[in-house]
Parts: C-alpha cells; sequence; structure tokens
C-alpha cells in the first residue's frame, strides 16, 4: 500500500509551528496547482469563529474521533494542545489512486508516521523568518490564554529542530508569495515537471 508507483499520486507533508502561515501556504499551493488537493484533518478541538466544518477541519467529539481510529479510519492521529488530530486515510488512499498530489498539513508526529506508510512521501517543514516573527504571530492570534500561548512557542523550538532533522524541504514564510512559490516547486520536481 505505501509504495508510491509513477502512475500514482504523491503525499506532501507540510508541517511547522503553530503561527508560521503552514494552511494559508498549503490552500494557495492546492489552489494554484492541477490535480493537487488539501487532505482535510479531523480534530476534536472547538470550531474556530471563522472556521468552516468540512473545509478547515472536520470537527468532532473524541467519541466519533475514537470511532475513527478503532475503525482503521485514519493514517496517522495524534495529541496536540490536548486535542486530538488525524488524517482520514480514505482520502490520501483516494487522491493517490486518482494519480493526484494530495497534501498533509500535518504535525511533526504525524509526519513521522506518514512517513513510515510512504517512504517517498516529500516533507517540507515552513520556518518563521525569525523567533520574534513567531511569538507576534501567535500572541497575535487571539486565539488562547498567555499561558497557552508560551506552550505553543516552547513546541515550537522542539517542532523546528525535528524540522531540521527530518524534512527534505525548508521553507522560510518571511514572503508569503515566495513561500508558496518554493512549495509550489517542490511539488514539481516530486513529480517530474520540472
Amino acid at each position: 500500500m505505501g509504495e508510491q508507483k509513477n502512475n500514482e499520486g504523491k503525499v506532501v507533508i507540510v508541517s511547522g509551528p503553530s503561527g508560521v502561515g503552514k494552511s494559508t501556504i498549503c490552500k494557495e499551493v492546492a489552489k494554484q496547482m492541477r490535480n493537487v488537493r488539501l487532505s482535510v484533518s479531523v480534530t476534536t478541538r472547538e470550531k474556530g469563529e471563522n472556521e468552516v466544518d468540512g473545509g478547515d477541519y472536520w470537527f468532532l467529539s473524541k467519541k466519533q474521533f475514537q470511532e475513527r481510529i478503532d475503525g482503521g479510519q485514519l493514517l496517522e492521529y495524534a495529541e496536540v494542545f490536548g486535542h486530538l488530530y488525524g488524517t482520514p486515510k480514505e482520502d490520501v488512499e483516494e487522491a493517490l489512486a486518482a494519480g493526484e498530489t494530495i497534501i498533509l498539513e500535518i504535525d511533526v508526529q504525524g509526519a513521522r508516521q506518514v512517513k513510515a506508510i510512504y517512504p517517498e512521501a516529500e516533507m517540507v517543514f515552513v520556518l518563521p523568518p525569525r523567533h520574534k516573527d513567531l511569538v507576534e504571530r501567535i500572541n497575535g492570534r487571539g486565539r488562547e490564554a498567555a499561558e497557552a500561548a508560551m506552550e505553543r512557542l516552547n513546541d515550537a523550538d522542539v517542532e523546528i529542530a525535528a524540522g531540521w532533522q527530518y524534512y527534505e524541504h525548508m521553507v522560510i514564510n518571511e514572503d508569503l508569495e515566495q513561500a508558496i512559490n518554493e512549495v509550489v516547486q517542490i511539488i514539481q520536481q516530486a513529480n517530474g515537471e520540472e
């Protein structure tokens, strides 16, 4: 199941610390490229004010999430900041069978699980231009208390270290358009479209 043949699609994993702009980059890349789709993760966290169920995430109860785990319906899953996140297996298999590239916006834990299943997956890690930019982005989101924001920043350092260790491609999101273009180029190279 994990081997990717030339006529099959590709898995592209995009990770990075909270607030670095992964979601924006992934959505734009999927919009700009044909035969590229973005996997929609499932989560047990509360839906944000401007988020769309099925668009940003599939928002599930803990019971529904556990049912998906028990049913073997998740390619990977992890607990992050007290909430469960996972990648629906069916979406990935469907995209690959259709010859599409599927982008998985997942954390480092999940990325390592997926890489074990799909060793040919391209791994892209998005970095902030400077640590202070990440601090400003996380604090500027206004989603959580200062304590939770500090926890995200501490975890960001661990994620960045793992990014340097495990990922083939590092993209610095200082200029959004440039970062999007870099990810597009990585996918084009992976697909032999240079």
